[in-house]
C-alpha cells in the first residue's frame, strides 16, 4: 500500500497560525502550488481530504477531474491552535513574548490557551488514518491524502516514531508531497517526506 501526503498550498490571508478553527481558502499561488504538485503523480486509486476548505477544495477538484471516490475525514483536520488561531508570529512576539518563545522552546508543554493538546490530536489523528486508509482488501492501494503540516506530522511522526516534542522539527512545506508505504506483513515506511516540485 502507498500513501500520499499532500500539504494544502499557500492560503490566502498570509502567514499565520491555522489551526482548525481558521478556515482560509486557497490563494491563487495556492492553487497553483496544488496544480502542479498533483501533475506528478499518476496513480492514485482514492483521496481523502481534511474537511477544511484550503485541503477540500482542490481534493474535490482534482477528484472530478480524474474520476476518483472522495472523503472528506473530519479527524484529518489540522491541530487546535486555541487563542493563537488566526495570529500571525509578529502580532504573539509583540503581545505574548514570553508564551511565544516557551512554545517554540517546548511545544509539547507550553500549548497555546484552549489549544488541542499533541498527544491528543496524534490519537485523532492515527484513529481516523487507521479507519480511512487501513483496513480489509486494501493492501495494493494507492491513497491521495489531502491534508495539513500537522497531520503530515503527526503520521510521519508515528512511523519513525519522532516524540511529540520534536514533531515541529519535520519540514513541511506548501503543497509539498511526503510518501509512506507497507508492503503486506510489515510495518509502514518511510519512502521520502518534503517533496516539493520546482517551478
Amino acid at each position: 500500500m502507498i500513501v500520499d501526503l499532500m500539504r494544502h498550498g499557500e492560503p490566502a490571508g498570509g502567514q499565520r497560525f491555522r489551526g482548525h478553527g481558521c478556515d482560509d481558502p486557497l490563494s491563487e499561488t495556492g492553487w497553483w502550488q496544488m496544480q502542479r504538485a498533483a501533475a506528478t503523480e499518476t496513480g492514485w486509486r482514492r483521496i481523502l481530504t481534511s474537511p477544511l476548505v484550503r485541503c477540500r477544495a482542490f481534493a474535490e477538484h482534482l477528484a472530478h477531474e480524474r474520476d476518483l471516490p472522495l472523503a472528506a475525514v473530519h479527524d484529518l483536520r489540522e491541530i487546535g491552535f486555541g487563542a493563537w488561531e488566526g495570529r500571525t508570529r509578529a502580532q504573539l512576539q509583540a503581545e505574548r513574548p514570553e508564551e511565544y518563545r516557551a512554545f517554540y522552546a517546548d511545544p509539547e508543554h507550553n500549548r497555546p490557551e484552549g489549544a488541542e493538546m499533541l498527544d491528543a490530536f496524534r490519537q485523532r489523528v492515527a484513529a481516523a488514518f487507521a479507519e480511512s486508509v487501513e483496513g480489509p482488501g486494501r493492501s495494493d492501494e494507492h491513497v491521495l491524502l489531502v491534508v495539513h503540516a500537522g497531520v503530515i506530522r503527526a503520521l510521519v511522526g508515528g512511523v519513525m516514531a519522532v516524540p511529540d516534542g520534536h514533531l515541529f522539527q519535520l519540514d513541511c512545506d506548501y503543497a509539498s508531497l511526503t510518501r509512506i508505504h507497507r508492503q503486506p506483513g510489515r510495518g509502514w515506511r518511510l519512502a521520502f517526506t518534503n517533496r516539493v516540485v520546482a517551478g
